[in-house]
């Protein structure tokens, strides 16, 4: 009885705890990812906001609003630009393809012909091939329309979600010391685990954004300037179409491959052949060369959790799960090991 009157207060706390940040989290859960993007930034630009607070070093206001500033222009402009550039081509492509001119089931049936002896050694029947081409083709304009528009209508959402990362970012500039060391002040746990774990996610954050939003863009940029000297349409949207692919393990080769198949079978051969081997031997080739050493080096992560963590990552978090994927693997792992070396030397102890 007397253990029930000293542990009810304990656990009637712990519950109360409990609930509070369920129902916190609850709350701010539709701008989690503002937050995170917040963090991520502020990891980012560390080292700049330490220079310029070591300039003003009485006025820390000063120093993160400069900093916060230093973002708008490096990231938040460019990224806003890139948007509205890939949006106005876009809604142009759409109109394009759907319009009489483009006529995508002609383009479909040249295609078509262009396979028929392929597919007749197969034994495949290409009437009814070409019945299906003709039935998915408004399919797929139709969808392709939706999916811009209801990009576009996004937008709004976009825009507050920004809006709450800069307003979070100023006070992780201004007050990030404080926080993180309130935070590992009140969280039940050993320091030196806390700091290990933080550190750990430091490390894995700006590894992964820095290296491979490095390689991404240098693969669509690539892209981008191989589509406009070859003439594909709406080469600003495939270059940046590249870069998104580049962040997931499948690479640009999804946007370039299919491009250069296309002129071939269009009888282009000629601009065929260099995007399919410009798209081999330089945009591979930059992944293959510059990803182990930039993101598995530095985030020290094999290659194939960090192939598996991106995956999971995007499936669950969408495409801020480039980041978060690996930065939850490399935490696991972490908290494994530390696992490991508080436990497992105790285990082998008592069984010897």
């Amino acid at each position: 009885m007397n253990n029930l009157k000293v542990n009810l207060p304990q656990t009637l706390f712990f519950i109360l705890v409990s609930l509070v940040t369920i129902i916190f989290f609850g709350m701010i859960k539709e701008f989690s990812l503002g937050v995170f993007w917040a963090v991520v930034l502020s990891i980012l630009f560390n080292d700049w906001h330490l220079r310029v607070r070591n300039k003003f070093k009485k006025k820390k206001n000063l120093a993160a609003a400069i900093t916060l500033i230093s973002i708008i222009l490096l990231v938040i402009i460019p990224v806003a630009l890139l948007s509205t550039a890939i949006i106005n081509e876009s809604i142009g492509l759409v109109e394009n393809v759907q319009s009489e001119e483009f006529d995508l089931q002609g383009k479909l049936g040249y295609a078509q012909n262009k396979l028929s002896p392929l597919l007749d050694r197969f034994g495949l029947d290409t009437k009814n091939i070409q019945a299906s081409l003709n039935k998915i083709a408004p399919e797929i304009t139709g969808e392709i329309g939706e999916r811009i528009i209801g990009f576009s209508q996004n937008i709004f959402g976009s825009f507050i979600q920004i809006a709450i990362m800069l307003y979070v970012l100023f006070f992780f500039l201004r007050d990030g010391r404080k926080i993180i060391k309130l935070i590992v002040k009140n969280f039940p746990m050993a320091n030196s685990v806390e700091y290990r774990l933080i550190n750990r996610f430091q490390n894995v954050a700006k590894a992964t954004v820095k290296g491979s939003l490095l390689i991404a863009i240098l693969q669509g940029v690539a892209g981008g300037i191989l589509f406009l000297a070859v003439g594909v349409e709406g080469a600003i949207l495939w270059g940046t179409l590249m870069i998104l692919a580049s962040l997931l393990p499948i690479g640009g080769a999804i946007i370039w491959g299919p491009i250069g198949i296309i002129y071939l079978l269009q009888g282009n051969y000629g601009k065929g052949i260099i995007v399919i081997l410009v798209g081999a031997l330089l945009i591979g080739l930059l992944d293959n060369l510059l990803r182990p050493r930039l993101v598995g080096n530095e985030t020290k992560l094999p290659d194939y959790l960090i192939l598996l963590s991106t995956l999971g990552g995007i499936t669950w978090f969408g495409l801020s799960g480039f980041v978060l994927g690996p930065v939850v693997a490399a935490l696991f792992i972490t908290c494994w090991q530390m696992v490991g070396e508080t436990y497992g030397n105790e285990a082998n102890k008592n069984i010897t």
